[in-house]
């Protein structure tokens, strides 16, 4: 990436804490979604017809969440608003600053936005990527991505809302992605395209609904590196976030790595130990690191055979030696 598309990538040192950005879960290195109160021009009238849109951020990065995002508003309002009225774009056209005010209005209650549009986003934590991957049924990332979408589609769709139309930017091949969806909900009028982002308002404002969360997410991740300033004893410190964008190619980002590495557990739970970057400077660093794991001696030295078979002179009949000891004819049997 380009240093400019990094820096556009970087989330901004005063980025806006969105209500979808859960603390607690998010420094645990879970997963969750969050979805919006649907807006009163929808909940007055839950016949009327809307447009959905879909998007994602930091599909890439080694460093912190990925997140998908879904926004829907009534169709008439699809252009107007969202085009035109605020002009809603690509996030990554869009500067963090601007990124960061949409989704401010979106959040405030006196907001056209806000009485008119609903969203929602799916956090994918970096710990439960990088163990779908690393698992033996591999999990692999456009599987988690699939299943994000449809989950936060049918959870807009289960609150009643009336969605005709559906715009989502693609996850590999268009046709592929769209005739899978088309089969779940065949009587939705489902477009699946490359480049949605810049061509569909929706996908524009769910791509900043998922690029702030991201920024935000990111922001609260790195809280336990920042000391005092996480703390709270200097609040009106701007924060900077020393590891950059979290994509491999950042060099903020891999000198971060380097410098914050534990040369046996690596990374917390903001670091992907799927991605090549993180396997590569994890195998360099332990090349030479031997470990001796202590094997636990409870003096128990049976074998599973040695219940199956007599240990008398003079052998045994595999019958009366069944449960380790020898029937004599002097027990009763009952």
């Amino acid at each position: 990436m380009a240093a400019q598309e990094l820096e556009q990538e970087t989330p901004p040192s005063d980025v806006f804490m969105a209500p979808s950005v859960y603390k607690p879960e998010t420094l645990a290195g879970k997963s969750y979604s969050h979805f919006s109160s649907i807006p009163t021009q929808i909940s007055d009238d839950m016949s009327k017809e809307c447009v959905l849109g879909v998007d994602e951020a930091g599909r890439g990065p080694v460093l912190g969440p990925m997140v998908y995002a879904l926004f829907y508003l009534p169709i008439e309002l699809h252009q107007s608003l969202l085009a035109k009225t605020h002009h809603f774009d690509d996030s990554k056209v869009l500067t963090p600053e601007v990124r960061s005010n949409l989704m401010r209005k979106l959040c405030m209650e006196d907001s056209d936005l806000y009485i008119s549009c609903g969203w929602a986003t799916r956090l994918l934590s970096a710990r439960d990527i990088s163990a779908h991957m690393l698992a033996p049924a591999q999990y692999n990332l456009n599987a988690q991505a699939m299943d994000a979408t449809i989950s936060l589609i049918k959870g807009v769709l289960a609150k009643g809302v009336n969605v005709k139309e559906i715009y989502i930017d693609t996850i590999g091949k268009p046709e592929v992605y769209q005739k899978k969806l088309e089969r779940i909900w065949p009587t939705i009028r489902i477009t699946v395209a490359k480049k949605a982002d810049s061509l569909y308002p929706v996908v524009s404002a769910a791509s900043v609904c998922a690029k702030v969360t991201r920024d935000a997410a990111l922001d609260v991740c790195y809280e336990p590196y920042l000391g005092a300033v996480a703390s709270g004893e200097q609040d009106n410190e701007k924060r900077t976030v020393a590891w950059g964008s979290g994509y491999p190619s950042d060099a903020r980002t891999s000198t971060w790595l380097k410098q914050n590495m534990d040369p046996v557990f690596g990374w917390g739970t903001e670091c992907r130990f799927s991605w090549g970057t993180a396997k590569e400077l994890l195998e360099g660093k332990n090349a030479d690191m031997k470990v001796d794991w202590p094997v636990d001696d409870d003096g128990n030295d049976l074998r599973m055979t040695d219940f199956f078979a007599s240990k008398g002179d003079g052998g045994g009949d595999g019958l009366v030696d069944w449960f380790g000891k020898r029937v004599t004819e002097e027990m009763e049997v009952f």
